[in-house]
């Protein structure tokens, strides 16, 4: 039983993402008036087939490990395009259009991120409270006297290591929003200030300087050496977060814009030595989360899909052959050198990206298999 929820948890993630990541292709290609021929999810032999009075062919494959939206496309060589077609063709529309029609499905992810952390923050989700236990021996939090109980009511990041500014502090919710705010100043070397509440209910300001704050390193956990964790507190305990609708939106895209920049600095972490490259996740690693967020609740797995769909936007920004940051830097390109990178060059970078993907996909596998197979 335990297999079929995440089995199904699983697919159900691959199908929700990827449908969405296509489906932004899918509406800025038409948008512009590019015609789309294919909208398929999955790979392999077609289990279903719809050809739209448009001539839009909409697939659903045996293989529901990806998804695809072919466009007309004169540079493709599979393809031969009558002249009156041309117009609509996605190589003969101007590079912004170009540009837009291949951003759409990464930016569709973090837009899908906002939707679903809007929906919980609206429905009203229970919050772990911002309550620290006692710190580690040697950690910086026990230097500055943190105390098991201390409640952070508030958070400030420090410029250029000056002291906190009175009126500057941001209310903190719960640990889960703490702990990003934390994840962003340690990945960024950035000082902060927590403005705290005692057990005996006296307020005390503790400032944590950038030159102070441990580094990242791939043997290393910055948070439990900065000594700022959540004491274990029942469920009956939490309080409840929850928001008119366009107050949840504006802090749901403040979220994704947080887990963002923290994501992309611990991505350039792993290619520069200072995260560990153990930290990368595969299919197992997915569906074994999917399978455990379904089973706490509805909620718990939206977030997770949250979490998931901005990885998916990031990943297909990355600058590789393959993938859409890959034909973003072929129009960087063509907008610094003024012509196009030709189809020559780019069918031979995109076998270089391919090894790529296949290297990264094999790694990730690889810290499947010793996450849960190996002791």
């Amino acid at each position: 039983m335990q297999a079929l929820i995440t089995l199904g948890a699983f697919l159900l993630t691959l199908g929700v993402l990827v449908s969405f990541h296509e489906f932004g292709h899918f509406l800025a290609a038409r948008a512009c008036g590019v015609r789309v021929l294919r909208f398929a999810i999955g790979f392999g032999k077609p289990l279903f087939t719809y050809r739209a009075p448009n001539q839009t062919e909409w697939v659903l494959a045996s293989i529901p490990l990806g998804g695809y939206v072919k466009l007309l496309d004169g540079r493709d060589r599979n393809q031969v395009i009558c002249q009156n077609d041309r117009k609509d063709a996605f190589d003969h529309k101007p590079l912004w259009q170009r540009s837009l029609i291949v951003a759409a499905g990464p930016f569709a992810n973090f837009f899908l991120a906002i939707l679903l952390f809007s929906v919980i923050y609206i429905s009203g989700a229970p919050q772990l409270p911002a309550v620290l236990q006692t710190p580690p021996e040697n950690s910086i939090a026990s230097q500055l006297g943190i105390a098991q109980g201390d409640r952070v009511l508030s958070w400030q990041k420090l410029s250029s290591g000056g002291p906190p500014i009175a009126g500057e502090f941001e209310a903190v919710r719960s640990w889960n929003s703490l702990r990003w705010n934390l994840m962003d100043a340690l990945t960024g070397n950035t000082g902060f200030a927590l403005e705290i509440e005692d057990s005996e209910g006296g307020h005390l300001i503790k400032s944590f300087k950038a030159e102070g704050l441990p580094r990242m390193r791939p043997d290393g956990d910055p948070m439990k050496e900065l000594g700022l964790l959540p004491i274990a507190t029942p469920l009956n305990q939490w309080k409840e977060l929850k928001l008119r609708p366009l107050d949840a939106s504006v802090v749901a895209a403040q979220r994704v814009w947080l887990i963002t920049k923290v994501s992309a600095r611990l991505m350039l972490g792993m290619l520069t030595g200072q995260a560990s490259l153990k930290q990368l996740g595969g299919p197992l690693s997915i569906a074994d989360m999917a399978g455990k967020s379904v089973q706490v609740g509805w909620q718990a797995f939206l977030a997770f899909l949250a979490l998931i769909s901005i990885s998916i936007g990031m990943l297909n920004l990355l600058p590789f052959p393959m993938l859409d940051g890959g034909q973003l830097l072929y129009d960087a390109w063509e907008l610094v050198a003024g012509k196009r990178v030709s189809v020559s060059v780019q069918e031979q970078l995109q076998k270089v990206g391919f090894l790529l993907l296949i290297s990264l996909s094999l790694l990730a596998l690889f810290n499947d298999l010793q996450r849960y197979f190996l002791p």
